[in-house]
């Protein structure tokens, strides 16, 4: 955490912090305890918010839900079906053991956050989304029309077209990455471990559909970078770690984006604007300045005793973000 933080810190006022640690954060009282670690790793010279979520399990109860609802700390509810993504092994084993939960929260207003990929062996690693909105996230809705729902890291067309076809209570975040690159990233003269991350990076008009909704001004299209450090010896193993760590430059990213499919001047809405809405929280009255300026993303970064390898490592950026 003391490698990574400041990273996320100096490109945002705030960050909605995942709590798939080990062990999980599954009460208001570990998720306060984290925030204040991540504050005291900070120090002195930030404006950072964290904003805090507990860990769905099959154990979480209606009381813990009131918990989140009364504390001004906590924002949502994350539910990782059980073993999709990396620590999500405490994850719900299945949705309908926490359906009265799931009430509670629309009751209360306690948005859910949601890894949208099922994990049945049986279904191809790139249609788990699409199977996902199929057979859990279309009942879900259908059955809790007042929850609250972000769909974190879309990665498809039919996620895209959900989300449109959706009521105003539900959402999606996009990535850099699921902005930037399609599948074939992960095999471009070889395979590349640093482009592995879940879900999977998918088809390029599955990327085109998310560029268009990302650049589209829609309000229930918004940033969510799903950063993700590993060290080194993580991913490049023989069983190398989900993830892709961009907070090191995300909105420099983004901006490279926005710029080429000609929507700079929907960046601010993407970045700043719907996602606190959505939220319910106040927009940020600071800024930051992104100037259009080459520079080299370095081809590694420190991290405890290793390294991490940033997002694009050792490429050249058109866009830098400086503090006036």
């Amino acid at each position: 955490m003391k490698s990574v933080v400041h990273d996320s810190a100096r490109q945002f006022a705030r960050a909605i912090i995942m709590p798939n640690l080990k062990p999980p954060v599954t009460t208001v009282e570990m998720a306060l305890s984290y925030r204040s670690e991540i504050l005291q790793c900070l120090g002195e010279g930030y404006n950072f918010d964290p904003l805090m979520t507990l860990y769905l399990t099959d154990n979480t109860s209606k009381d813990d839900i009131l918990a989140v609802s009364l504390n001004e700390h906590l924002h949502g509810i994350k539910y990782y079906p059980a073993g999709a993504t990396t620590n999500s092994d405490m994850g719900v084993t299945d949705i309908e053991l926490v359906y009265p939960v799931l009430e509670k929260m629309a009751e209360l207003g306690v948005p859910l956050l949601i890894h949208g990929e099922v994990t049945n062996p049986e279904v191809d690693s790139f249609d788990r989304e699409q199977v996902f909105i199929d057979r859990v996230l279309t009942p879900l809705v259908d059955r809790f029309s007042d929850l609250k729902l972000v769909i974190e890291h879309i990665t498809t067309q039919e996620a895209v077209q959900f989300v449109l076809q959706s009521s105003d209570n539900v959402a999606a975040t996009i990535t850099p990455h699921h902005l930037m690159f399609n599948r074939n990233s992960l095999f471009s003269k070889g395979l590349r471990p640093h482009y592995y991350c879940l879900p999977v990076l998918k088809r390029e008009h599955h990327r085109h559909a998310v560029l268009e909704a990302a650049t589209s001004g829609h309000p229930r299209f918004f940033l969510g970078t799903d950063s993700a450090p590993h060290a080194r010896t993580e991913k490049e193993s023989h069983c190398g770690c989900a993830g892709i760590y961009s907070a090191h430059s995300a909105m420099e990213f983004y901006a490279e984006v926005f710029e080429e499919s000609g929507s700079l001047d929907k960046l601010e809405q993407f970045a700043s604007i719907n996602g606190a809405r959505f939220y319910g929280l106040p927009e940020n009255l600071d800024t930051i300045t992104l100037i259009k300026q080459a520079w080299e993303i370095p081809t590694s970064l420190p991290f405890a005793e290793n390294e991490v390898v940033p997002m694009m490592a050792g490429e050249v950026l058109r866009w830098k973000l400086i503090h006036l």
